[in-house]
């Protein structure tokens, strides 16, 4: 039996996916205010054992983990908004360590945490980024990169304790799913024909590779690592460009300088205070369209022998044909 809790997230449910397409039984940890998502097909999420339950209360937990071997940690939240930072670090840091303290209670057998580049650190001089990369505290640091890293922190202690585990740090994540949420906001985006690009470049991943990447880490006698998951670095001007190919709009054309970027953040934190909305960007998602960081993917593919990512440009294209047909286009 596999726990996976977020698992009405965006990359929750592809794990599902995969896991229930492999012969797992699946049990997974939604939210009551949770909904299953439209993509997730009606006969895999019908093989799902769904349970109420919050990663912050432990009592839930618990009774979520009867009877599970193994746990597969992808809940996470991903936030900018200052606004929301208490709630971020609550799920990211706590939520996690509730995870790997109840299943060392439980002597589950196997966890597998789905952590993210974040967790890393960025490069101020575009340095390539592997997994010995420590950790450093810096301004280039996002409040939801520490989040990770602490959160990530947990799963180390819990592994010295005892726990059986191995944790992924997936890069930016590209695929379907609802483009009003996540990263696949940036298909919506371009799909609206946002003018600007910026000179930053990050790692970008296919969200099925992912899932396979849990998968057959999960069922490898691999603990007490860590891996970046990533298909390609790829400047966010590139990718603007080949989605804009894919949906066939216009191409980002404005340069947006770092310069540009901070009166922009500024202005739409402004603007929330006034409309009670998210803004649409802020100081820390304006530093990172202004960074460049490298990831190095080749201890995956060392690990996992056999093992091959979907080129962004393929991952793009079926995407935005995907996106096209849910619009009805």
């Amino acid at each position: 039996m596999v726990l996976v809790t977020g698992g009405t997230g965006f990359l929750g449910a592809y794990i599902i996916k995969h896991l229930v397409e492999n012969g797992y039984p699946v049990r997974a940890i939604k939210r009551a205010s949770s909904k299953i998502p439209f993509y997730l097909p009606s006969h895999v999420a019908d093989k799902v054992e769904w349970v109420e339950a919050d990663i912050l209360d432990v009592i839930e937990l618990d009774r979520a983990m009867n009877g599970v071997d193994t746990i597969i940690h992808s809940a996470a939240m991903v936030s900018f908004d200052k606004n929301e930072r208490a709630a971020l670090y609550q799920t990211n840091v706590d939520g996690t360590a509730n995870v790997v303290n109840v299943a060392l209670e439980n002597n589950i057998g196997r966890l597998v945490h789905i952590s993210s580049i974040a967790a890393l650190g960025r490069t101020k001089n575009g340095e390539q980024v592997t997994e010995e990369k420590e950790w450093k505290d810096s301004s280039s640091n996002t409040h939801y990169a520490i989040s990770k890293y602490k959160g990530e922190m947990e799963v180390w202690r819990a592994i010295a304790e005892g726990l059986n585990g191995v944790i992924l740090n997936p890069s930016t994540i590209l695929g379907v799913g609802d483009w009003n949420n996540s990263s696949n906001a940036i298909f919506k985006n371009v799909y609206n024909e946002f003018p600007y690009y910026t000179e930053g470049i990050n790692g970008f991943v296919d969200v099925e590779d992912v899932a396979r990447a849990v998968l057959q880490l999960m069922q490898s006698n691999i603990s007490g690592q860590r891996f970046i998951i990533s298909s390609e670095n790829y400047s966010f001007k590139k990718l603007f460009d080949l989605i804009a190919e894919g949906f066939q709009k216009k191409k980002p054309s404005r340069l947006a300088t770092r310069f540009m970027g901070q009166i922009a953040w500024r202005i739409e934190a402004v603007k929330s205070i006034f409309s009670q909305k998210k803004p649409l960007l802020t100081r820390e998602t304006a530093k990172i369209a202004q960074s460049k960081t490298y990831f190095d993917n080749s201890k995956i593919l060392k690990a996992l022998p056999g093992f091959q990512f979907a080129t962004i440009e393929e991952t793009v294209k079926k995407s935005c044909a995907k996106y096209l047909e849910q619009a009805g286009k």
